[in-house]
């Protein structure tokens, strides 16, 4: 199920203690919600930062960290913040990241749109593509928050 929430942080959602976000694979998370991720989760930041250092984490990857109350599931959607997302980089990391929810037996993930915003995809791609992977694991809710708080409305639905 994907549940799309208009205005809203995705941190504070009830019930939900399991988040994502589009990552590039240079070590870097200097603008938009990447950077509230290595303010919430420093450890998670060093960690993706060595993984990029060392060239092990690449497109498509997923880097879940696990910390006490959750994961934090690290999508590799670009290779650098300079560059733009790339859609079957996305699909592949959703697919990962359903993958291990579903292992670990997770059912609530919060997300933003992933690589639509600093990312520059369309919105409308990677909604269906969201909508797509979603359909394979029913028993996992996805919780996508459209627009940060106090912040205008950026191609909503």
């Amino acid at each position: 199920m994907v549940e799309y929430i208009e205005f809203g942080d995705i941190f504070n959602i009830a019930g939900v203690q399991n988040f994502a976000h589009g990552c590039n694979c240079a070590g870097a998370m200097g603008k938009g919600i990447a950077v509230q991720f290595k303010e919430r989760f420093p450890e998670m930041f060093i960690k993706y930062k060595a993984l990029c250092s060392e060239n092990k984490f690449n497109l498509g990857d997923v880097f879940d960290y696990k910390y006490e109350n959750g994961i934090v599931f690290n999508l590799a959607t670009q290779r650098s913040w300079r560059t733009k997302a790339e859609i079957h980089a996305v699909k592949h990391a959703l697919r990962g990241m359903l993958d291990i929810a579903e292992k670990n037996s997770i059912t609530e993930i919060a997300l933003p749109k992933i690589g639509a915003g600093l990312g520059g995809l369309d919105w409308g791609d990677v909604k269906n593509l969201i909508e797509e992977e979603a359909k394979k694991h029913p028993q996992i809710s996805l919780h996508i928050v459209l627009n940060f708080k106090n912040q205008p409305l950026l191609n909503s639905l």
